[in-house]
């Protein structure tokens, strides 16, 4: 088949050459945003008068039965003609013959394919940026099932202090918020337009750059044409943000992965998200949390693999580019799946408060209480510390909780200890006083709740 850029050419390359060099078995996904472009591009033709009035409607009508086609499934792809480009315009000619040519008057495949991945990811961190509050809108509800359910939190994967199950589910719902406003953020640079920059220097043509971008909702055009078609930032920010997701995405996993183990007991998981084994007839194992823990080391490598194409690219455009989208397709897949199987996963696993309850019980998470009970009557905070220590350790000895310690032990240990000190060291109390902003207390943790769904409210998506 002869190139639409072959008159320079006198050879041709093998088969294999050109299917190593293509690109159309993967970019064949911006179908729709290719003929967005074009659809905007020809209209601008016609309104700089550097094509007639029938030839845009002509060319118009000719993209509209591709895209009518394209929708239903029916274009046939070519690996001789490269790319999603090149397939198209061949598509175009055929269709309405050699005035089918023209359209790619003013413009390069350099700007074009930069302007198809503009449009690609701007709908896509859109439909990103909904499900991320699909999720918070989860969290959310769910946490408002448990304020008052008391859980133990860890440090280093220790018992550390009681706190309410709710504002440990809530912690999350801030990380995603931080993962919404920097998607959201990352707008302002994806929703740029590169089209009618040309190859690298622009174009002899009197184009209208500025209203290309201004059809395609587009908030404004890159300022010089060498950095719009070199541009790859925005797929960067993409992957990077994408990336910082998944990380938040694989800490709960990790979390719930944990807390559904015999060993934990906290939560289980519905049947819809888990497995079985083929051999043990008892097991029901997390699958799908473990899945996206495992999917996240595929979008760092997505955005590692980026970072390394371009590092050594000089300006412009050059060949090694062409590697910067099956990991941009294959981030978006990952992100979007992983944050669907999320919801389902949470909005359905059932919570074992009994057995949160239980663990709060029997550990010693109650114990910077009695630190903080000791220093609030003047005994300073490190000899406070070290009473305690040793009380814990009284009661390791004894194999028994704080709360059995009789009151003679701790007159023993401290004479500022009074009666009211059982109350003190109840869970539901120790969780209750901690009512500092921010803070695990129940007052706290409603208020931080109704904030969220304010949030959630203001964005209206």
């Amino acid at each position: 088949m002869t190139k639409l850029w072959g008159g320079r050419f006198v050879q041709h390359a093998e088969e294999w050459v050109d299917a190593f060099g293509a690109s159309i078995s993967f970019d064949q996904q911006l179908v729709e945003q290719d003929i967005e472009g074009s659809l905007a591009h020809v209209k601008m033709l016609g309104k700089s008068n550097i094509l007639s009035e029938e030839e845009v409607i002509e060319i118009t009508n000719g993209l509209k039965i591709l895209r009518d086609k394209a929708k239903k499934g029916e274009l046939e792809y070519s690996v001789a003609l490269e790319d999603i480009h090149l397939n198209l315009e061949k598509m175009l000619i055929d269709e309405i013959g050699p005035v089918g040519g023209k359209l790619h008057t003013g413009r390069s495949r350099n700007d074009q394919v930069a302007t198809d991945m503009h449009l690609y990811l701007r709908k896509e961190v859109k439909e990103i940026l909904e499900a991320i509050a699909t999720l918070q809108s989860v969290l959310v509800n769910k946490a408002d099932q448990y304020v008052e359910t008391i859980f133990p939190g860890y440090t280093h994967l220790q018992r550390a202090q009681p706190v309410s199950f709710a504002h440990h589910l809530m912690a999350y719902f801030w990380m995603l918020e931080r993962d919404f406003q920097r998607f959201e953020e990352s707008l302002k640079r994806i929703n740029i337009s590169p089209l009618g920059a040309g190859a690298l220097a622009g174009t002899t043509f009197p184009i209208d750059r500025e209203y290309s971008a201004e059809l395609l909702g587009f908030d404004g055009i890159y300022e010089n044409s060498l950095d719009a078609v070199s541009d790859r930032d925005f797929i960067l920010e993409f992957l990077g943000d994408a990336s910082i997701l998944m990380t938040h995405l694989s800490r709960f996993c990790e979390e719930l992965i944990l807390w559904s183990s015999q060993e934990f007991q906290f939560i289980e998981m519905d049947d819809r998200f888990a497995t079985g084994s083929s051999i043990m007839p008892q097991k029901k194992n997390p699958d799908m949390a473990e899945l996206i823990r495992g999917k996240t080391g595929r979008v760092y490598g997505d955005l590692f693999g980026l970072l390394t194409v371009l590092k050594g690219t000089p300006l412009a455009y050059n060949k090694d580019m062409q590697e910067d989208k099956e990991g941009m397709f294959d981030a978006v897949k990952t992100v979007k799946g992983s944050l669907k199987i999320f919801a389902g996963m949470i909005e359905t696993m059932q919570v074992k408060d009994a057995n949160m309850q239980k663990a709060v019980s029997e550990d010693f998470s109650n114990a910077t209480e009695l630190a903080d009970y000791l220093a609030s009557k003047g005994l300073p905070f490190r000899q406070a510390h070290e009473v305690v220590g040793k009380l814990v350790l009284t009661c390791i000895q004894q194999n028994c909780y704080l709360l059995d310690l009789s009151m003679e032990t701790y007159k023993e240990a401290s004479e500022l200890f009074e009666e009211d000190i059982y109350d003190v060291l109840n869970p539901k109390t120790v969780v209750a006083r901690r009512n500092s902003a921010g803070g695990t207390g129940f007052a706290q943790v409603e208020k931080a709740i109704e904030k969220g769904k304010t949030i959630l409210e203001a964005k209206n998506l």
